[in-house]
């Protein structure tokens, strides 16, 4: 193909992904990006926890070359997520926090849908076989390489990309092709500068000094992809967060400035009823039916409800309001996942007060699982001897 071709070609396939809805879209050849033997140090320091699926996709993701042989291009494309919610007035009712994501419907499949099209979009262009293959975040893809090297943005000190004039609440996904297309030129400035707001404001200090994450101390990590407990020097920090975090995007300069709304913005992805400041009260009361009639179509739905309601009993426990107190005692008493119980105990520590003693005295007595038990006990000694246990922590 020509260079004239390639121009033209590329540029068709810009205005096409913008006409889907991606505000951001850029074009990189297929080759191993620049860090990927940094992704391989924080795989080998362990900062990755529980995510498995990052170990096992190792070598797919720091040479795509492995993942798809026949691939020449990667188009990266970023779609708007940003809406305005401005939380009313201080409730009686404790109230938890959504990141801001997963307000709507689950991405995934809206993006999913709209890279097909692109495809296919491509396909007629050509007017002939083209092969391509959509990755969606869930990909073993390192989104945030390609699209700098696609001239979208770079990476800033919080590890997200962030775009000029426009900040990084943005979804990323890509297509890899066998076309040969024009390549922007790599996003090569460090915007961030001397700022570090983000590692300031992290709540649990889970952001490093070289542009990486220990995601074993991430909220975001903690509230969706870890399974077990949430580990206890961690949980008062995590405040009213209940699923994913926002901080670090929240004073990021750059989003402070210029993050706005999108008028075109797709109505999956508009804020669902009840969902970016959930009552975390009723929550706790949420069965299983209810949990996935209300998450249905959610990114929430990955924590699943014994990850999302241990999340919840750490909120409220958090919120330190003792509105709270008869819901962790039912909880405590009829919840069936062990995993939420012993949250809920750790919950009615953290509050206290003799209100809090007396259901888990009673859980003392009649509670088999050993953790939950252990949660018990420590809940109590903390009644005791409160000082010796966790500060304060404002909700965030």
């Amino acid at each position: 193909m020509s260079a004239h071709n390639e121009n033209a070609l590329s540029l068709q396939v810009k205005e096409e992904a913008q006409r889907l809805g991606f505000e951001l879209v850029g074009i990189s050849p297929v080759k191993i990006p620049p860090h990927e033997e940094s992704f391989a140090e924080w795989l080998r320091q362990g900062f990755s926890g529980q995510l498995e699926y990052m170990k096992r996709t190792e070598e797919l993701r720091r040479n795509p070359h492995r993942l798809v042989p026949w691939a020449v291009s990667i188009v990266s494309v970023g779609m708007n997520y940003y809406t305005p919610f401005f939380r009313p007035a201080a409730s009686p009712q404790p109230k938890g926090w959504i990141s801001r994501y997963a307000w709507g419907d689950d991405y995934h499949y809206l993006i999913q849908d709209k890279l097909e099209s692109l495809l296919d979009s491509i396909r007629r262009i050509c007017n002939g076989p083209v092969e391509g293959k959509v990755f969606v975040d869930s990909g073993p893809v390192l989104e945030r390489e390609f699209a700098g090297i696609a001239g979208i943005g770079w990476i800033g000190k919080n590890t997200c990309l962030i775009t000029p004039r426009q900040g990084s609440y943005f979804l990323l996904a890509e297509i890899l092709l066998d076309l040969e297309l024009r390549a922007d030129a790599p996003f090569t400035i460090d915007h961030c500068g001397r700022c570090t707001r983000c590692l300031e404001a992290c709540p649990t200090a889970c952001i490093l000094s070289n542009r990486t994450v220990d995601a074993r101390r991430c909220i975001a990590y903690l509230t969706i992809e870890l399974k077990g407990a949430i580990p206890l020097d961690l949980r008062p920090q995590i405040g009213g967060w209940v699923f994913g975090c926002d901080v670090c995007q929240q004073v990021c300069p750059w989003n402070r400035r210029f993050a706005g709304v999108d008028d075109e913005l797709d109505p999956e992805l508009q804020p669902r009823p009840g969902v970016p400041e959930p009552d975390l009260i009723s929550e706790l009361s949420l069965s299983r039916e209810a949990f996935n009639a209300k998450f249905r179509v959610s990114p929430v739905k990955r924590a699943r409800r014994r990850g999302y309601l241990r999340n919840v009993a750490v909120a409220l426990g958090n919120s330190a309001n003792p509105a709270a107190l008869p819901a962790l005692a039912r909880a405590l008493a009829g919840e069936p996942e062990a995993l939420v119980r012993s949250h809920t105990a750790w919950a009615l520590g953290r509050i206290g007060g003799e209100a809090a003693r007396q259901p888990l005295t009673q859980a003392r007595r009649t509670e088999t699982d050993p953790l939950v038990l252990a949660e018990i006990q420590a809940a109590l000694q903390q009644l005791d001897a409160p000082e010796q246990f966790f500060p304060d922590v404002i909700m965030k």
